[in-house]
């Protein structure tokens, strides 16, 4: 799930964590356009590893948006060691992307508790006073509550976990040692790009086999798919662009505004669902359960629209002129 929150390559982080590009410029190690693939893939890697690292104390601390901060590190991380096995083998990485993946997990369950409370307070907001019947404001409150706390103590719980230390130890010897990929030696020009493009044409697929799908829950399920062979492709751009440049953060923020269409579409399926339960819990508490199929209707019809949306977005993003330099 998203809050659309994600910031372009050349913006601040909210809370104050340079970008990837302007992390590399002050700590004085972003890659020649010269370098080896090996060189660029592992700055990014070391890059995203300390980001990693050092929003521990900030997510403890309970600053705003550094879970998602946190979560979009794994992301980061675990895209780019799946996308570049030419440069990085398998068998250096397929554990740690695994563990990535456990932690992302936890991360976003906490995200996405936080991101749909604040969703459907927002959508409230919009219907009409009349035809809010009952406590509707507090039943979504008191619905999330007990989820947020009990999603928050398990972040906390796995950050002081041995298997969290392990991860960020794993992280430190992958990103301090050469890579050993039978291509981590070449141009990172005539290595990185070809990556890329293997990343687009997943998402490629996955959007035509979403067009291709009747509406419905295979549907949603199919461009949620989608979404993250976007996210995936994005991400190996933003890695890339040490070497390809421009063009590279050029890719990388029409795949951004696919990945957010996507993810607001997604977040509209899922408060969808949790509509319908708010309303059983209502319906069976004795009360009004009005409001909530209101709410469900409307989530319908916004994802039917951010699916249109989608395409169009796609189309335009996947132009020829955005992929010339793969």
């Amino acid at each position: 799930m998203t809050a659309n929150t994600t910031q372009t390559l050349t913006q601040p982080a909210t809370n104050g964590t340079p970008r990837p590009e302007q992390q590399n410029v002050i700590a004085g190690t972003r890659p020649r356009p010269s370098a080896s693939a090996g060189e660029v893939v592992m700055a990014y890697l070391r890059t995203q590893a300390a980001a990693l690292a050092a929003l521990e104390a900030q997510v403890r601390a309970g600053e705003p948006d550094s879970v998602h901060q946190m979560r979009v590190a794994t992301r980061r991380l675990r895209a780019v060691l799946r996308s570049f096995h030419q440069v990085i083998p398998a068998a250096d990485s397929g554990h740690l992307a695994a563990e990535l993946q456990w932690l992302g997990h936890i991360l976003g369950r906490a995200r996405d508790d936080e991101v749909l409370t604040a969703h459907l307070h927002d959508r409230l907001q919009t219907v009409p006073t009349e035809l809010l019947i009952g406590s509707v404001q507090a039943r979504v409150q008191g619905h999330f509550a007990p989820r947020r706390a009990a999603s928050l103590a398990e972040v906390l719980e796995a950050l002081g976990s041995p298997r969290y230390t392990a991860l960020l130890a794993g992280l430190d010897r992958l990103t301090h040692a050469p890579a050993r990929g039978p291509k981590a030696g070449a141009p990172a020009r005539d290595v990185l790009p070809a990556a890329v493009r293997r990343a687009y044409r997943q998402a490629k697929r996955r959007m035509r086999a979403a067009r291709h799908t009747p509406a419905g829950p295979a549907r949603d399920a199919a461009l949620h798919q989608a979404r993250k062979s976007a996210r995936r492709a994005r991400y190996a751009a933003e890695a890339a662009a040490p070497a390809a440049g421009h063009p590279a953060r050029t890719f990388a923020r029409q795949m951004k505004h696919v990945q957010s269409v996507l993810g607001d579409h997604h977040d509209s399926v899922v408060a969808r669902q949790e509509a319908r339960e708010l309303g059983i819990g209502a319906y069976l508490a004795g009360e009004n359960a009005f409001s909530y199929g209101l709410l469900h209707e409307r989530e319908l019809h916004r994802a039917q629209r951010l699916d249109a949306h989608a395409q169009l977005v796609w189309r335009r993003a996947s132009h020829r002129r955005y992929r010339h330099w793969m």
